[in-house]
């Protein structure tokens, strides 16, 4: 998969609201209302990344969740990182 120029990256980032870019990733901390919460939305959003075969780099603490997407084999931002966003987008806005 092809990385994304700055342009292609920042239109993209329309599209989602609240993800950002930081050190050459796309990023989103979500708040949830307790621990259960963050804990489910951490499987549905793990069953998505398997289907899509593109695994999220995350960290949870309680009820919050920071989450940081990019393509590794590609070096940088590609088009797999927003179709990941997206599927995470429509669990966590259920």
């Amino acid at each position: 998969m092809q990385r994304l120029t700055d342009n292609e990256i920042d239109y993209n980032l329309t599209m989602l609201k609240g993800w950002s870019l930081d050190d050459n990733r796309i990023v989103k901390n979500v708040v949830f209302k307790d621990f259960k919460e963050a804990i489910a939305a951490m499987v549905k959003i793990g069953e998505a990344a398997e289907e899509l075969n593109h695994h999220p780099d995350w960290y949870n603490s309680y009820n919050k969740l920071n989450i940081k997407l990019s393509t590794h084999d590609a070096g940088g931002i590609t088009m797999k990182d927003f179709e990941l966003a997206e599927r995470i987008e429509q669990i966590c806005n259920k």
